[in-house]
């Protein structure tokens, strides 16, 4: 009798397995600490973790598909993957085309790095193509300069192509960090241009939204969030808790511009 129990219990484990819904998350895998490739050649980052235990909260098996940034959007439109985790701010501009998920992070500061704190951020700037920071360069008065990758758009200020690079500081700190020329323009490095990351869906998508924000919503209400962002994102990051401690108000920073983004 007991054997015929544990067999009954294995199946229902396995058939619990094997009715959790198959989801493919779209991601970059090359805009750390939010995604990137380690050196098991596998994707991980502040996403990657969040998104495994998100998938479980909902109870979809999800797997992660690569992406190329300037073609993210259009290849979930058109069905290659179900979602989009790939560091990407929640935008207006955005929303004509696909659907967010409820913010999983505080808007995130943006910030100018240089070889020089008093680099011309009027002059000609660097950054990602189709992100949020490309759009507030073209709108501030700046030279815009547009790259595939953040790490080729620091190499331009590097080589003398570009004054500044312009992108999210959480992936601008280990260069800055790790580097003996690449600086922090003075008083540019926390410009918040964005209303925070969430996960990009098909907008027919609406009941796994529903799904995907109460998850977020249980973890905001845990800590288990929070306690995501510090790891990956450091002590010094923005968390809900801190946002609530503050009065909900995440900056007073100058809003970002419409514009397609990370």
């Amino acid at each position: 009798m007991k054997n015929l129990l544990i067999a009954a219990a294995v199946l229902a484990l396995s058939a619990g397995a094997s009715l959790a819904e198959p989801l493919r998350m779209g991601t970059e895998g090359a805009y750390p600490p939010y995604n990137f490739v380690n050196e098991k050649g596998e994707v991980d980052g502040f996403e990657i973790e969040l998104g495994n235990e998100l998938c479980k909260r909902i109870q979809a098996e999800c797997t992660w598909v690569r992406n190329d940034w300037d073609s993210i959007i259009p290849n979930l439109v058109s069905g290659n993957y179900d979602t989009i985790m790939a560091g990407m701010n929640i935008t207006d501009e955005r929303r004509k085309s696909i659907a967010f998920s409820d913010a999983y992070t505080p808007p995130p500061p943006s910030a100018y790095v240089a070889l020089t704190p008093d680099a011309d951020v009027k002059g000609i700037v660097a950054a990602q193509t189709n992100t949020i920071q490309a759009g507030y360069v073209a709108e501030s008065g700046a030279t815009l300069v547009e790259f595939a990758t953040g790490e080729e758009a620091i190499a331009a200020v590097r080589n003398g192509e570009a004054d500044a690079v312009f992108a999210d500081r959480d992936f601008l700190v280990p260069f800055e960090r790790d580097s003996e020329d690449l600086v922090w323009v003075d008083g540019q490095d926390r410009v918040v241009v964005g209303e925070g990351l969430g996960i990009g869906m098909r907008q027919s998508d609406t009941e796994l939204k529903a799904r995907f924000d109460k998850a977020i919503a249980d973890m905001k209400a845990d800590g288990s969030l929070d306690a995501l962002i510090v790891k990956w994102l450091g002590a010094e990051a923005k968390t809900f808790a801190g946002m609530a401690a503050e009065g909900g108000a995440a900056t007073d920073a100058a809003a970002a511009p419409a514009a397609a983004s990370n």
